[in-house]
């Protein structure tokens, strides 16, 4: 009988990681307390929330308690602990890379406007990566809920710290709100600036959802793009552009997106040949981190090691890690899977 390997020691990089989502419950609890922030039920019980956001009224809850637990980070030594802790889970999940996802405006009010925002937060990111050994970059995120003129100005911000850590540009929150063409003048000064464009794409609305991130945004990236396995012609775009989705099930299903584990189309999107890297999401309000999508794979839907490692390789092709970082990775996951 084959030996089953430990998703844990497999290298891959993580793409799909919100900042705030990335906290530790018992930090969250710790820093309410510290400042007084009353968490409702679903926040302390220690358990992850009930969620169901295929609806505007689950989503608008969903976006009720991230927004509690970010109102909880107030001063640059909570960025640096989140920062570290996020890192430290996972290296110990085997992420080699991470590329985790900001929207700096949202820290602004308590850490001295949008500028020292985004410094504190590089800061504390340089700092993660030189204690713990595993490579960070950012990626900075535009709310679709707020004006598109709000994404110029993080667009020029994130192009202007480029050379500070900045790699990436997204476009979050419902993708059922605002269409995504009113946001391409911000991703064209990203991608102007030799930014990635990685939009939120196909999570609660469908094909069409990423279809616009392609054809408005020039999307090289999508995060989450599920509902692209509706359409046959669509994954067949994805695979032959070579465009990664970032695919988080336990999200997908905390979420309401998939009923269950298995509905979530893993298998569909692999077999198209579409890349994927899958990711947490926000482990804080979904109950699970990086390994644990990779289990998802092995005991949802029948990935076997080698399948396992593919999609490894396909988050580390995926990611901005510098050559060298990639060659060590993909060294990493060939070993793995040699390990007997």
């Amino acid at each position: 009988m084959e030996r089953v390997r430990d998703v844990r020691e497999l290298p891959k990089a993580h793409l799909h990681l919100h900042f705030t989502g990335s906290m530790r419950p018992a930090t969250l609890l710790e820093l309410a307390d510290k400042y007084g922030v009353h968490l409702p039920e679903a926040l302390k019980g220690g358990e992850p929330p009930k969620l169901r956001a295929t609806d505007e009224r689950g989503w608008f809850r969903f976006q009720r308690l991230y927004d509690i637990a970010r109102s909880c980070l107030r001063s640059p030594e909570d960025i640096r602990r989140l920062v570290r802790e996020a890192a430290e889970e996972d290296v110990r999940d085997g992420s080699g890379w991470l590329e985790i996802q900001v929207d700096p405006t949202s820290y602004a009010p308590r850490l001295g406007g949008l500028i020292p925002a985004l410094e504190i937060i590089l800061d504390a990111v340089e700092a993660a990566s030189r204690e713990t050994g595993l490579g960070i970059r950012v990626l900075v995120a535009a709310n679709r809920m707020k004006h598109p003129l709000d994404a110029r100005t993080l667009a020029r911000l994130a192009v202007r710290y480029a050379d500070r850590g900045v790699i990436g540009f997204g476009l979050s929150n419902d993708e059922r709100r605002g269409f995504a063409r009113d946001f391409d003048r911000a991703f064209a000064i990203a991608r102007d600036g030799g930014l990635l464009a990685a939009p939120h794409g196909g999570e609660l609305s469908g094909p069409s959802s990423v279809r616009d991130c392609l054809d408005d945004l020039h999307a090289a990236r999508i995060g989450h793009g599920v509902r692209a396995a509706e359409d046959p012609a669509l994954l067949r775009r994805l695979a032959d552009r070579g465009v990664t989705c970032e695919v988080c099930p336990a999200s997908n299903v905390a979420l309401g997106v998939y009923e269950k584990p298995e509905d979530v189309p893993l298998r569909k999107l692999y077999d198209a040949g579409v890349p994927m890297a899958l990711g947490a999401d926000d482990p804080l309000l979904f109950g699970s981190r990086l390994a644990a999508q990779y289990e998802i794979a092995r005991t949802a839907h029948g990935f076997s090691d080698a399948e396992l490692a593919e999609v490894a390789r396909q988050s580390v092709r995926g990611s901005r890690a510098p050559e060298d970082v990639r060659r060590k990775l993909l060294a990493g996951v060939d070993a793995w899977l040699g390990a007997v």
